[in-house]
């Protein structure tokens, strides 16, 4: 059994891993971190864990982490580079939810967080942890950077298009909404049922964090560089991200529904649905899936993507999980099988 610690256990992504790896068939929780609620059974916070999870909150500890085969971050940015240094040095693999590895530049990191690298040294070596683009490094890695909500559906719009330069890689367009939980557990008036329900606004317009990651990762696929319009918007839900992703064809005679059948054919968490469909959140409510669909707006050189996943699950905790299994040589889909939520 691999025995796994969780540094943050009580915020959304915390408490999302929490429900995945207790019913994980190969691992054992050892460790459920938290400063502000240690001492505290984690089913007192989080009902829904009784009978499944027995641990109480503890304070961080090194040597209790270290202990650990894997340890997950679902912290603020800024919190797991101050111990992932000593936690390699023990042998421990780690899983990081936040954005602390994910940019490969410390100068852009800089600009975008606010704060400098305290370990920029290990940029390099952390596999960004997107596994339909790097399944086979995931396999051998010490350190995985999560990826965004946001840049995980981008991403994975995008991505068959670019690979095969079939559009315009300066000229794209992602007009994307998420529901109120990827703001994380925190409370403060923008997030109240009163101010956010009913309604519906972009935000971040003219520069928003995640954008640099999706331009990293989109060049890489591209193999030259990205032009990219993002605009994020807070939709009234709690789960879920919505990617209307725009891009100008360089040809219009490929078939493009056989290019995203075919580069996703293999991957168990992308669903290509026929073309012309209209994927929603809700169907992939709590599942570690994206599906995807594809749209040609008549006299028009644009295809249309859209890509929805749930933003708690594909979009944090279950790629988490999915990196995890790859890291440790499980079946890629354990603890990962459950069917989405609906109604």
């Amino acid at each position: 059994m691999i025995k796994a610690g969780i540094v943050g256990g009580t915020g959304y992504t915390g408490v999302e891993l929490l429900r995945l790896l207790a019913t994980h068939p190969g691992v054992e929780l050892a460790v459920i971190t938290s400063r502000s609620e240690a001492g505290k059974a984690v089913a007192d916070m989080f009902p829904n864990l009784r009978g499944r999870v027995s641990l109480p909150f503890s304070a961080p500890d090194s040597e209790s982490l270290q202990a650990c085969d894997v340890v997950f971050f679902a912290t603020p940015n800024g919190t797991a580079m101050g111990m992932v240094p000593e936690l390699l040095d023990a042998g421990v693999r780690v899983i990081d939810l936040a954005a602390d590895f994910r940019l490969k530049d410390p100068a852009l990191w800089q600009q975008w967080y606010g704060m400098a690298h305290t370990c920029p040294g290990l940029l390099a070596e952390a596999v960004y942890g997107l596994p339909e683009m790097n399944r086979e490094a995931l396999q051998q890695a010490r350190l995985v950077a999560c990826p965004g909500c946001y840049p995980t559906a981008v991403q994975l719009g995008f991505l068959p298009l670019l690979e095969q330069g079939l559009v315009d890689a300066g000229r794209l367009i992602a007009d994307v909404k998420s529901g109120v939980s990827g703001a994380g557990r925190k409370a403060a008036t923008g997030f109240l049922l009163a101010e956010c329900s009913e309604s519906l606004k972009a935000y971040a317009v003219a520069g928003h964090r995640h954008m640099p990651e999706i331009k990293q990762g989109l060049a890489v696929a591209s193999g030259s560089a990205i032009g990219l319009v993002f605009v994020p918007h807070l939709a009234p839900m709690i789960r879920g991200i919505h990617a209307t992703l725009y891009a100008i064809l360089q040809e219009t005679e490929t078939d493009l529904q056989a290019v995203f059948e075919q580069r996703f054919a293999a991957e168990a968490f992308v669903d290509v649905m026929p073309f012309g469909s209209h994927p929603e959140t809700r169907s992939v409510r709590g599942a570690n899936v994206c599906r995807i669909a594809l749209h040609r707006p008549p006299d028009s050189n644009m295809i249309v993507i859209l890509s929805v996943i749930d933003n708690l699950v594909k979009g944090a905790a279950g790629q988490a999980v999915q990196n995890m299994n790859l890291m440790f040589g499980l079946k890629e889909t354990s603890g990962l099988e459950a069917i989405a939520l609906l109604p």
